[in-house]
This record gives C-alpha cells, sequence and structure tokens, in this order.
C-alpha cells in the first residue's frame, strides 16, 4: 500500500494530537516525547507531527511511503526519467524509524520524502544524511533551489 506522509512541526504537541485524532478518528500509532504518528489506511495516509524547530511550524514536508526498496528506486528511477534530480540515502535514521529514502523539491520548493521503513528505532534521529542537525532534511533543501537534470 502507499500512503500519502505528510510530516508538519507544530508548537503544541498535546493540542495537536487532540486536534488529528478528532480528524482521523483514532489514536496516533506512535507516540513519543517529541513526535507522533498515525497510520491511517482510510484515507491512506502516514500523518506525522514533532516539535520541529523553533523558527519553523506547519508544513516540513510532504511524500509517499512506500512497501519495499524496489518501489522506492521505481520513484528514483521515473524522477531521473523527468529530469529531476534528487538525493539518495540507503539507510536514514530519522522520526523513529530506520529508512531507504529518495528526496525531491518539486518547484514551489516543497521537499517530498519518498520511502521505505525498514525498521522501527529508539531515537528520532539525525544524521550525516542531515548534518547531524536534524531530521527529514535533504542538504539539497538547505539551498532551496529546484532542480533538473545533473546527478546526486
Amino acid at each position: 500500500m502507499k500512503r500519502l506522509h505528510l510530516h508538519i512541526s507544530v508548537e503544541d504537541l498535546e493540542k495537536s494530537r487532540t486536534f488529528y485524532t478528532a480528524l482521523f478518528g483514532v489514536e496516533p500509532t506512535k507516540v513519543k516525547d517529541d513526535y507522533m504518528q498515525w497510520l491511517v489506511d482510510e484515507p491512506a495516509v502516514n500523518l506525522a507531527i514533532s516539535l520541529g524547530s523553533d523558527t519553523k511550524k506547519g508544513l516540513n514536508h510532504l511524500g509517499i511511503q512506500v512497501d519495499s526498496d524496489e518501489e522506492v528506486q521505481e520513484l528514483e528511477t521515473r524522477f531521473k526519467d523527468a529530469g529531476i534530480s534528487g538525493e539518495k540515502q540507503d539507510e536514514a535514521v530519522c522520526c523513529y524509524a530506520k529508512s531507504k529514502k529518495y528526496w525531491v523539491e518539486d518547484p514551489q520548493n516543497i521537499i517530498w520524502e519518498n520511502y521505505h521503513t525498514m525498521e522501527q528505532m529508539e531515537i528520532f534521529g539525525g544524521d550525516s544524511f542531515t548534518g547531524g542537525e536534524s531530521c527529514c532534511e535533504p542538504t539539497f533543501s538547505k539551498n532551496s533551489k529546484w532542480s533538473t537534470g545533473g546527478s546526486c
């Protein structure tokens, strides 16, 4: 199953929990001190909220969650065939999970995380891919530039 992924940086985790629990009609599937996640089948969505940075609240990024590494590769190939370059990460530790990812940025500078989660982790993350500072932010997003062509 493919799920639309939305990650929102919030100011108040508990107020947001109340809102999104009411919206989806279910409690979050993952609850941490700084992060929550809802995996909902109807609609097929993976919503994550986190405290995020002090300066950026609201939409953090969008994405497509897939069930296999092959589907991540298929998405990467489709983007490359369309002349859209991105960043590949084979073992990202981010948002309490280890995943294979392919990041791209759309023409409006919205980051899209295309990924397959391989296993759950007990740490939020932040690794060499994200500069060790934060999760779910590819290095090219710091440049806020939509890129076509070229290589990763």
